[in-house]
């Protein structure tokens, strides 16, 4: 598929003057840091160098004065707590936080992960009556509840108190909880407005902690799921986030919990463990037990009181991925075969398979994978309890969320982000959903947004990479949304004699510059199709990112090629 490359805006020189000069860094990284919004000494000390204090006060979080005193008063008159959660990575993290802080303090309280298949995503009135019959009387929800009129409503009406802990968008009225705590809802002036649903449990352990003068170690101690929880959600690794991804990674690399090592005894060991390392190992594993079988086995990991238990908990949470895995090749096999088959789909601008056999575990994942290969907005739907259930993800720059809502007259239940929702609605409801979503999408979304974009920091002559270059380089991390890995764009290149495709199409190769120039080894992942152009020794443009590579005891830099220009 042909890639747009776009240029990032080139930054205020005299910014970057004066800021190259107040960090004694080279202008090529500096430039970089003020594309990236750091434009003092200031901005500049609390990027390189993270501090936990540098989160904020969780009192100034509308609600947070609420939700502590419910909790105290709860603990006060010894009522039954029950921590409520999404049965994703950031809905089991928030529940593993919350619950294993309080399970410190206060032994008389539980948790809840609704399940997938018989509830659906966020709280379910089956839910609601569980707690009410077995005696709680407040119920913390976490990631899930912004939208949750109705439920709350039924459980303020059967006794059950709410406190909603969530980071989605709000809708029109907000459910009437004892404290909403949402960084999004209106009158909400708390200065970080990205955190996740982890992370807005971990301010409401923080403002627990502040309010009963506990040690700040005891909530620290869970930076590792904090960490798990950014990477995996998405949220830009900006502000508190980063700083939580930035602690949170040390934990995971030192000192990570039971489960968590558990997990990671099953991955090679890294001088560098990172976001990426999170988003294709940790994270995939947590999920697959709430897509396969039961999220609570994810809560049950990350909660183990002993490596004994994490360890056998683990073993069954990698035989989940393992089925999880299997699910999503096929599925995804069908789904290219269903649009192959479909002479229509090429003049449509989005994509909505259904089938009611498909896994409903595994159809976001698909979703994905629909997405790398046509870049259309694709929504997945199978069949549930008599529903067509489904997950949808979007292209860059188009906000899927509001065209799922314009549609909101034909569902009976969505949320979600502006990259990626879920949804709910009656099978007779799915052909005018999917003309009209398609109507929707065609109307409102720009051509460009069709085709995927590369976009470059800056254009640099490679013998601008050096090993001290990339030392600094790395202190950018972590990476990931709002500090994506720097991606740099060097003209007129050429292998030097050794390309070769291998794995799955992929393209290794040596590049130089200039003639007695460094030579750089490269691998560009899925590009094999440019093998035969780039082994003719002729010059091309590459875009790429600077990594190292580790092997056998030795460590170089690499080149990590995403797209080839030839001109």
């Amino acid at each position: 598929m042909s890639k747009r490359w776009s240029p990032k805006i080139e930054p205020d020189k005299l910014v970057v003057e004066e800021l190259s000069k107040a960090i004694n860094l080279n202008k090529v990284l500096t430039s970089i840091l003020v594309q990236r919004g750091i434009s003092t000494f200031e901005d500049a000390k609390k990027f390189f160098r993270p501090q936990l204090s540098d989160l904020h006060d969780p009192f100034l979080m509308k609600g947070m004065d609420l939700a502590v005193e419910r909790i105290e008063k709860a603990i006060s008159s010894n009522q039954k707590i029950l921590i409520y959660g999404d049965y994703d990575v950031d809905g089991t993290t928030a529940v593993a936080t919350v619950y294993s802080f309080f399970k410190r303090w206060y032994p008389n309280l539980d948790f809840y992960i609704p399940d997938r298949y018989t509830e659906g995503y966020g709280i379910s009135f089956m839910s609601i009556d569980w707690a009410s019959n077995n005696g709680f009387s407040l119920i913390i929800a976490l990631d899930c509840g912004i939208k949750s009129v109705d439920k709350v409503a039924y459980a303020i009406s059967k006794g059950v108190d709410f406190i909603i802990c969530d980071h989605h968008l709000p809708g029109d009225e907000i459910p009437a909880a004892v404290a909403v705590l949402n960084p999004k809802q209106k009158d909400c002036t708390y200065p970080f407005k990205e955190l996740s649903g982890e992370g807005i449990g971990y301010k409401l352990i923080q403002g627990y902690a502040q309010r009963h003068s506990i040690a700040s170690s005891e909530v620290e101690k869970f930076l590792d799921l904090g960490a798990v929880s950014v990477a995996s959600d998405l949220v830009p690794i900006l502000d508190e986030n980063r700083v939580l991804a930035h602690f949170g990674l040390k934990k995971l690399k030192q000192n990570p919990n039971n489960g968590l090592k558990a997990l990671l005894e099953a991955y090679p060991d890294k001088p560098e463990f990172g976001v990426n390392d999170i988003v294709f190992f940790i994270g995939p594993r947590i999920n697959a037990a709430g897509r396969i079988a039961d999220a609570k086995d994810s809560v049950r990991l990350m909660t183990a009181d002993t490596m004994e238990d994490a360890k056998k908990i683990a073993s069954q949470v990698n035989q989940h991925n393992n089925e999880r895995r299997s699910f999503d090749q096929t599925i995804t096999e069908h789904a290219f075969e269903l649009i192959e088959n479909d002479p229509s789909f090429l003049d449509r601008k989005s994509t909505i398979l259904f089938h009611n056999e498909w896994h409903k575990g595994v159809i976001g994942i698909v979703a994905s994978r629909l997405i790398e290969k046509f870049y259309r907005p694709t929504i997945i739907l199978t069949e549930s309890n008599g529903m067509a259930t489904g997950s949808a993800r979007s292209v860059e720059g188009f906000d899927l969320y509001s065209a799922i809502e314009e549609c909101a007259d034909l569902l009976d239940q969505y949320g979600g982000h502006t990259h990626a929702a879920g949804l709910t609605l009656k099978l007779e409801n799915l052909p005018a959903f999917i003309e009209k979503f398609e109507t929707v999408v065609a109307k409102n979304i720009v051509e460009r947004s069709l085709t995927p974009e590369i976009e470059y920091d800056m254009e640099i002559p490679l013998r601008t990479i050096t090993p001290k270059f990339y030392s600094v380089l790395k202190q950018f991390s972590p990476f990931g949304p709002g500090n994506q890995n720097p991606v740099f764009m060097s003209k007129n290149v050429w292998d030097v004699g050794d390309a070769t495709i291998v794995g799955n199409n992929h393209l290794k190769l040596s590049v130089t510059q200039e003639e007695g120039g460094r030579i750089f080894k490269a691998i560009g992942f899925g590009l094999g199709e440019y093998y035969d152009k780039v082994s003719q020794g002729i010059s091309f443009d590459i875009c790429f990112t600077i990594e190292e590579n580790h092997f056998n005891g030795h460590v170089n830099l690499q080149l990590n090629i995403k797209d080839i220009l030839f001109r």
